[in-house]
């Protein structure tokens, strides 16, 4: 799949098309099927979100697109059409408001189903509870349970059938209507002990809760879109332009702006960015300087400077100066805007997984069906009386009803994703369990994922002859008064550094005795700070001007353009700091180069750990940032990962393209991120692992979600999902191996439906009993 965002030639046409009625991997390659055979369609049906984008190479109308849905069983609807890439058409959300539909209509079904198979359970189950007519109660409560509250498996049932096919609701459909049909006769002829009402309503609200858990799913999943575009600013402030292009001016020297939507932005307007506010849309800086947040779009912690002529991107933040902008990109073109179309890209290219159930029951389900009527044929064909051809019949059907078949996934799932919930692992369905028993290798982000993704003060190099402690004293004493990143970082080192000192007398005005003051504080933007330090003798601040010091923090550079004489142990130490991705600031007093501060991103404490664990799962690391290559080579030898699996400078884009090279030479790979720059790749990659302290838009495009924010989750995520999917498979098997048994002994008539009853309980409860080791994982 291309991570390209270049357009697609202007011919092609593409409509997105909400599809209700989808519930499993079948439902999807009958609804790509039936698309696929008109003429000059391309489909891809995305079950998750419950949608299909259709790429039109020869004039289609959507009529024909919706009827070929249609055709196939299930209802659809035109949600935007749009030529490639041209933005969000609306089909986020109109998918979004048919989820919510279906989801609150579950959501109706389990509640209702619940309420009254709890007294079905309860009457049926519980000795020594005698009602005058309980049989008859029992099945007024279970009807409605096994009716209106089943409807959603009845009727796919019906639509697979229609179709030739059959799925989990085949299964689950059969199960309930036998145990309902066999205890209604029951009830007609007297014979309270066939009963088995309770199955029928059990295995309903059950599956019913679990279908409910997934309808959430995919509306969360269907979310990463919309909250990437969330993002953005809202409203901009538009300049007026007088009729040459020159921006216009009030009468108090003030730009003259109009606050408009970001929407009504067009290329070439221009508008202004405030200190602290959102860039409105990409554009390139026509007057002021700043430092900008562009964690954003590179995931880099360090703001980059810009000046009249530099570039600046949609979405990303403005930490200091006042710019004025004129847009070059708006709507659907902007960097953010492009991100997310190779988010939804990523998404809707996913293949879906097929159930294991689902695959179980496409051979299982005809083999009982067939059994069963085999069953009725040969017992009237042996001159058995028909109530024992049917009861032999129906006891096939029971034994093989898909209770412990059905709570083979969803009961795993639970304790699974219970205990994981616990350990700060949120999985998101058992597609993702198959995904992870498949993955070699994992791709890491570094900042944020592997470090801490803040900067802070690793040390301080002093020039000849100087203190290492003063001149971060008084670097943090001018960087104080400085809202710059760096110089916050450079201010907190200084106050953790004197955390430990002696208790400090104040003067009369409040201020410590001895601490440094600052006056005349003049800030250059994307150069560095100054001002004049003097030490407070009696609290009287500056009244007292001994031991005055002008103080430079700044950029090399910009100290050597303002004349400071700078020592060549101080370039050195620079340059090697740098060489090894650092960001570097110099402190300066008397004309003097004093010392070198370096700050860096910090490997979290437990990066090296989770590597290492991740190692021993059989998966090969690469660290993958937007980082220069200096900073990246140094987080990967910090937590042990090879230099040749660092790919460094990438952009989102280019974070896809890497995984999706990967993917290319035959790896199967899980992408671990936490920013908006890598939700892209988290949804292209095989398996997405989001630090839950990362932004909504990675968490939103993940399949696992690592609420603690510590690496070590991912191994343990791995190691949880694995284990789940192997009790999966073992309870599938069991299931199946203990239905597959039991058949032959129910067709002989060996077993009435009474005992057909109590075995498939003795199954379910196989089931579920080796689900619930799954919380002993740590």
């Amino acid at each position: 799949m291309t991570t390209s965002l270049e357009p697609a030639p202007a011919t092609l046409r593409e409509v997105d098309l909400a599809v209700s009625g989808m519930t499993c991997a079948s439902c999807v390659a009958r609804v790509e099927r039936k698309l696929g055979k008109i003429p000059g369609v391309e489909a891809v049906v995305n079950l998750p979100l419950e949608s299909a984008h259709v790429v039109l190479t020869q004039q289609v109308d959507d009529a024909d697109l919706l009827a070929a849905v249609e055709s196939a069983g299930y209802s659809a609807r035109v949600t935007g059409t749009h030529v490639p890439y041209s933005g969000p058409s609306g089909a986020g959300d109109g998918a979004g408001a048919g989820e919510d539909d279906a989801r609150d209509g579950l959501r109706t079904r389990l509640l209702v189903a619940a309420a009254l198979t709890v007294p079905v359970l309860v009457l049926s189950m519980v000795p020594g509870i005698e009602l005058p007519g309980q049989e008859w109660i029992v099945a007024a409560l279970a009807l409605p349970v096994v009716t209106w509250a089943a409807w959603p498996f009845h009727a796919a049932a019906a639509r697979a059938a229609r179709h030739g096919t059959s799925t989990m609701d085949t299964l689950v459909s059969i199960g309930v209507t036998a145990a309902t049909l066999w205890s209604l006769w029951s009830v007609v002829r007297g014979d309270t002990m066939g009963m088995y009402f309770e199955v029928g309503a059990v295995v309903t609200t059950f599956l019913l809760a679990g279908r409910y858990a997934e309808h959430r799913s995919r509306r969360r999943a269907g979310d990463a879109l919309r909250s990437l575009l969330e993002l953005g600013a809202k409203d901009a402030e538009r300049v007026a332009v007088a009729a040459d292009g020159t921006p216009v001016r009030r009468p108090d020297g003030a730009w003259s702006t109009t606050s408009v939507p970001v929407s009504e932005l067009h290329v070439g307007d221009v508008f202004v960015v405030r200190p602290g506010s959102t860039v409105a849309t990409d554009g390139e800086v026509l007057e002021g300087t700043s430092a900008v947040d562009t964690s954003l779009v590179t995931g880099e912690p360090v703001p980059v400077d810009v000046a009249p002529g530099d570039t600046v991107v949609g979405g990303t933040i403005n930490t200091s100066g006042h710019l004025l902008v004129r847009a070059t990109r708006v709507g659907a073109q902007t960097t953010l805007a492009r991100i997310g179309a190779l988010v939804t890209q990523a998404q809707t290219g996913k293949a879906p997984v097929a159930r294991l159930a689902d695959r179980i029951s496409a051979v299982f389900v005809p083999v009982v069906l067939v059994l069963a009527a085999g069953t009725l044929v040969a017992w009237l064909l042996a001159g058995a009386g028909s109530d024992a051809a049917f009861t032999a019949a129906v006891a096939v059907l029971i034994i093989a009803c898909p209770c412990a078949l059905g709570l083979a996934t969803p009961t795993a799932i639970l304790v699974g994703t219970g205990r994981g919930a616990q350990l700060g692992i949120l999985i998101r369905g058992p597609e993702i369990l198959e995904r992870t028993r498949a993955v070699d290798t994992v791709v890491l982000d570094k900042t944020g994922t592997v470090t801490e993704g803040r900067m802070a003060l690793e040390r301080v190099v002093p020039a000849a002859g100087e203190d290492a402690d003063e001149a971060l004293r008084y670097a943090a004493a001018v960087e104080a008064l400085s809202e710059h990143p760096v110089a916050r970082a450079v201010a907190a080192a200084a106050q953790v550094g004197a955390a430990g000192d002696e208790a400090v007398e104040l003067g009369a005005d409040g201020v410590a005795k001895g601490s440094l003051q600052v006056s005349a504080f003049v800030a250059t933007p994307g150069g560095g700070v100054e001002g004049v330090v003097r030490r407070s003798h009696d609290g009287l601040g500056s009244g007292l001007g001994l031991n005055a010091r002008r103080v430079a923090v700044g950029r090399l550079a910009w100290l050597g353009d303002r004349g400071v004489t700078v020592p060549t142990t101080v370039n050195d130490a620079v340059a090697k700091a740098e060489d090894t991705g650092a960001t570097t600031v110099v402190v300066a007093w008397d004309g003097t180069a004093r010392a070198v501060l370096e700050l860096r991103d910090p490997v979290k404490a437990t990066s090296a750990q989770a590597v290492a664990e991740l190692r021993d799962l059989g998966l090969r690391p690469v660290l993958l940032t937007g980082d220069g290559e200096g900073a990246a080579r140094e987080a990967a030898r910090a937590v042990g990962i090879a230099e040749s699996d660092v790919v460094a400078r990438v952009l989102p884009d280019a974070k896809a393209a890497a995984v999706g090279r990967l993917q290319q030479a035959g790896r199967t790979v899980a992408m671990v991120g936490d920013g908006v720059n890598d939700a892209a790749a988290l949804a292209t990659a095989d398996l997405g692992l989001a630090m839950g302290t990362g932004t909504d838009v990675a968490i939103e495009a993940s399949d696992i979600t690592l609420v603690r924010g510590d690496l070590r989750s991912a191994a343990t995520a791995v190691r949880l999902s694995r284990t789940t999917l192997r009790v999966i498979k073992q309870n599938l098997f069991w299931a199946f191996a203990y239905n597959v048994a039991a058949i032959p002994l129910a067709a002989a008539g060996l077993l009435n439906p009474m005992i057909a009853g109590a075995a498939m309980a003795a199954s379910s409860v196989l089931v579920v009993a080796n689900s619930l080791r799954l919380r002993r994982i740590a």
